[in-house]
């Protein structure tokens, strides 16, 4: 029996998205740029996504954009954003506990001379609208703010950000990072003025190597590719017609099944921390059954157990986990969120975050608690001799 429980690294491509992208590489092969009727069709099944995840998240198509992925997202809006902008100012504000493509596009501005201002987060992963206040300056440009934490789950309150630029009257603009939320929780992106929103397919059981963009049409963003000006000339490149088609049926499969699949995913998960606190000693959740996190992601502290030992374990039961985001899980040093949580460096340590779908089972929960605590109790009788 297999479980995999890491589905924040990648999901398993639904067989539904599997079929569709086979048909594309059979049928659709023409390039969608051709003016033949292979090329529109082709440019037909690209648009006919660009309206199905415009619909799902309630906006308009020609604000959909698409990409290669989370991390190619990020960067295009922040990029975009800020060299456009910078005439206005070199201030830019975002979190301690974002995502490695949000950091290191950071990082290198701020070797070019512009100023981070990297916000705090409590214990629970989220931040302080106060301290966000208190750090809009005249010289603001951008926020970029995570809306679901990959490692813990946190969700932060993203849709109070433009009440509170509009109160310190700031015109700079907000990049939500929605990689681990598309899908996971509700949105309203229109709604909380939202200027741009990162989509990873590979997230929401679609294909790896495609991602989505939104960006406000209001916005009059440079490219950052240069080519045949494809995706309104803002992203050149001839589209991954494949992996569009196959993020399209995602989505279509998505949105029909989304309350379905999140009531069940909720219910796992608390069933999951109430057997772990039941069977398993000196443990810390970290990412508590609460509105304040995703039903999605489990942040699990094991005293006295190195995690990536525990993996190891896990895995030798055909039990797929992670320590950290997939993304820096072959860096050094230590989960840059759980430092920012005021964890020890022993619930560090033994982190390991486990990542639910609709497809895994109360049985399968069952059985890994139950390896869970074998494997513990063995690794704690190596550790604390």
């Amino acid at each position: 029996m297999e479980i995999y429980l890491d589905n924040c690294s990648t999901t398993k491509p639904r067989e539904e998205v599997i079929k569709e992208m086979i048909y594309a590489l059979r049928e659709e092969y023409g390039n969608p740029s051709s003016l033949h009727r292979l090329g529109m069709n082709a440019e037909k099944s690209i648009n006919k996504v660009r309206q199905e995840i415009a619909n799902f998240l309630r906006v308009n198509k020609d604000e959909i954009y698409f990409t290669s992925g989370g991390t190619e997202s990020n960067n295009f809006a922040m990029q975009s954003i800020i060299e456009k902008y910078n005439r206005f100012g070199k201030h830019i504000i975002t979190t301690r506990i974002e995502h490695s493509s949000i950091l290191n596009v950071m990082k290198s501005y701020e070797a070019k001379g512009y100023d981070i201002t990297y916000l705090k987060v409590d214990n629970n992963g989220l931040i302080s609208l106060d301290e966000l206040y208190n750090s809009i300056r005249d010289d603001t440009i951008l926020v970029s703010i995570m809306q679901v934490n990959n490692e813990i789950g946190s969700i932060q309150p993203t849709w109070k950000i433009k009440d509170i630029l509009r109160e310190k009257k700031s015109n700079a603009l907000i990049h939500v990072d929605g990689v681990q939320a598309f899908g996971k929780i509700n949105l309203d992106i229109k709604k909380w003025d939202i200027d741009t929103f990162s989509i990873s397919g590979h997230k929401i059981h679609g294909p790896k190597g495609i991602g989505v963009l939104y960006l406000n049409k209001e916005l009059k963003l440079n490219p950052m590719i240069f080519g045949g000006n494809q995706e309104m000339g803002l992203r050149s490149g001839t589209e991954n017609v494949p992996g569009i088609m196959g993020l399209g049926k995602a989505v279509e499969i998505m949105k029909k099944d989304f309350d379905k699949e999140q009531q069940k995913v909720k219910e796992i998960k608390l069933y999951f921390i109430n057997k772990l606190k039941w069977e398993i000693d000196n443990i810390r959740i970290n990412s508590p059954s609460n509105n304040n996190f995703s039903p999605y992601i489990l942040n699990v502290s094991f005293e006295y157990v190195k995690g990536e030992v525990l993996l190891h374990y896990l895995e030798d039961k055909d039990i797929f986990v992670s320590t950290t985001s997939a993304c820096s899980s072959k860096g050094k040093g230590k989960s840059h969120v759980l430092v920012e949580l005021g964890l020890s460096d022993s619930q560090i340590e033994g982190a390991i975050r486990f990542c639910f779908s609709h497809e895994n089972t109360i049985e399968d929960i069952d059985y890994t608690v139950d390896i869970l605590k074998n494997s513990v109790e063995d690794i704690r009788q190596i550790t604390m001799r």
